[in-house]
């Protein structure tokens, strides 16, 4: 009886410990199979959905970022394939710009800043449209939209007018007895164009072959778009050129919506920019200058000293400047406004006086020796009035950062898009 009773507990030992036995091994396997689980929904749902940036509480989430930075990506593969075809077929050595496009492909996180930038602007255009009682109704997105694929079912836009040639200013008698020659523009250290929109970094880049290969110049500046002539495209061709595009965009993540989203900001930001920028007047203080370039401060204060005592200044300028674009023409820059020079060549030009030279000034070319010729209100062009008005734009939206209250996450550079993937450069 007594063995009877102690095989009966110690069988009740052993139930009870295959039980918790038991019991741990699915408690493990629920655990394994819930982590599984919502790393399936991380990955999959919440991940997509976490912020990127916050404009005043509106979330830029990962999965529209990533999307963006796809399209990007692919204009960019666009625009390579178009130098290489016109390598190919016009005998057209375009082989730097390919290279630099590949090299932006590779740097995948100056890519995603760039296109997180963008994103946060469009939002701020937004939210600043809203407050304003600003809006795109659907009929002007589908304007946009026929218009971007050169379908004009109303008839083509009117030419715009050619517009008038600026007046030269009045020069003083001051600038009268210094000068024999006519001030031209000039194009010395310009400044960097202003970033366009999402839709007009999306144009192709066949405008921009012939100056691509017509040898170095400086960056042009933004213009904007020019007037179509013709309508080339049926409503038929424009329904099938509309949805290819949208089938190839939602390949990125892309959608329809998204899409017609990106032309909606866009009508938007033309008339907030016309909204902020409309006290920009169609003029601008500059200066006349000439300037001459040497290498160290010793050569310039030779230079200072050889014009003190009188020699003319622009045969000292075509024998010693170093800058070729204008040695000749006895370091005559033109006339230009602020924001066209660096920064410490502007502050000494426009703090002379007419007829005054500067000490030696030093820049990243080297040193200088600045004479202004003229001050003046001097009235703007088409295009000059342009990157004026995008310059105030520029810089509200840099202030409305701060006014929204923008946040930006460093989450997204651990998981930027690699794709499509830069070409693989053939064997040499």
């Amino acid at each position: 009886m007594l063995h009877t009773t102690k095989h009966i507990a110690r069988l009740e030992r052993e139930r009870r410990q295959t039980r918790y036995i038991l019991a741990a091994f699915i408690g493990i396997l629920i655990i394994v199979v819930g982590l599984l689980i919502y790393g399936y929904v991380d990955i999959k749902y919440l991940q997509p959905r976490r912020p990127v940036a916050k404009v005043a509480g509106v979330v830029i989430p990962v999965e529209d970022w990533q999307a963006r930075v796809r399209m990007q990506r692919r204009r960019l593969l666009g625009d390579l394939q178009m130098y290489q075809q016109y390598q190919e077929y016009l005998g057209i050595d375009l082989s730097a710009q390919q290279q630099q496009i590949i090299s932006q492909l590779n740097a995948a996180a100056s890519i995603g800043q760039t296109v997180l930038d963008e994103m946060i602007d469009e939002e701020l255009i937004r939210q600043e449209a809203a407050v304003r009682g600003m809006s795109a109704a659907s009929g002007e997105v589908e304007n946009a939209l026929q218009a971007s694929f050169n379908y004009y079912p109303g008839g083509t836009p009117t030419a715009s007018p050619t517009p008038a040639p600026v007046a030269s200013p009045t020069l003083s008698r001051d600038t009268l007895a210094l000068i024999t020659i006519t001030p031209t523009p000039t194009q010395f250290v310009a400044p960097t164009a202003s970033p366009t929109s999402t839709l007009e970094s999306l144009a192709s880049p066949a405008a921009t072959i012939q100056a691509a290969t017509a040898g170095p110049s400086p960056t042009a500046p933004p213009t904007s778009t020019s007037v179509p002539t013709s309508t080339p495209v049926t409503e038929q061709g424009y329904q099938e050129a509309y949805r290819n595009s949208v089938d190839q965009l939602a390949k990125d993540g892309i959608t329809e919506a998204g899409l017609r989203r990106l032309y909606q900001v866009d009508i938007l930001r033309k008339r907030l920019l016309n909204e902020v920028a409309a006290g920009v007047p169609p003029e601008q203080e500059q200066v006349w200058a000439r300037h001459i370039l040497v290498a160290d401060e010793a050569a310039a204060k030779v230079v200072r000293s050889r014009l003190e005592k009188g020699e003319d200044f622009a045969k000292v300028a075509a024998e010693v400047s170093t800058d070729t674009s204008n040695k000749d023409k006895g370091g005559d820059l033109g006339w230009f406004g602020k924001g066209a020079m660096v920064a410490e060549f502007e502050s000494a030009a426009f703090g002379l006086k007419i007829g005054e030279m500067s000490q030696p000034v030093k820049t990243q070319f080297g040193y200088h020796i600045i004479q202004v010729l003229a001050h003046g209100q001097i009235p703007l062009d088409a295009d000059a009035h342009e990157r004026a008005r995008q310059a105030a734009f520029d810089e509200w939206l840099s202030q409305a950062r701060t006014t929204y209250g923008v946040v930006t996450y460093d989450n997204w550079r651990s998981i930027v898009p690699t794709d499509p993937a830069a070409p693989t450069p053939p064997p040499q």
